[in-house]
């Protein structure tokens, strides 16, 4: 199992999502006196002791992600299915990062700048984990039906 690349790739996403989804993504800066910034995690929104949950989306669709590629890492067996888990995680990805763009630029408080840290790179970075494993699982598969054929 564990022999195999695309289970590196695997590991190697789950342990970049986790990452993320510990870490701050974000930072609103208001240009306005009087209002301290605020700092944007995956589950709220923390400025100066109070915290808004409303970006809960975005810790939901990371939570979901992380027992999927657990999954994917130990359905080395069905690789059909496993590459269709990868592919799964891969839109979670996609829709992560657009729901952080909704809520970083489009979304934002009235008056407020955002500025994405580092960790918000951390699910393209899984994404493209994903895109590495599913790859890997595919061209797996091709050899196991050409190794049938021969025989």
């Amino acid at each position: 199992m564990i022999q195999r690349i695309q289970t590196v790739y695997l590991l190697l996403a789950l342990v970049v999502t986790i990452l993320c989804l510990i870490n701050p993504v974000g930072l609103y800066h208001f240009e306005q006196l009087g209002n301290t910034d605020a700092t944007l995690y995956n589950l709220f929104i923390a400025q100066a002791d109070v915290k808004s949950f409303g970006v809960w989306p975005l810790f939901a669709l990371l939570l979901l992600t992380c027992p999927l590629t657990l999954l994917a890492i130990f359905l080395y067996k069905n690789r059909k299915f496993q590459a269709r888990v990868c592919a799964y995680n891969i839109l979670l990805c996609l829709v992560w990062i657009a729901v952080l763009v909704i809520f970083g630029y489009v979304n934002n408080p009235e008056g407020a700048q955002f500025t994405p840290f580092l960790w918000a790179a951390m699910p393209g970075v899984a994404l493209i984990l994903h895109v590495l494993a599913r790859k890997a699982i595919i061209h797996d598969e091709k050899l196991v039906r050409a190794a049938d054929r021969i025989r």
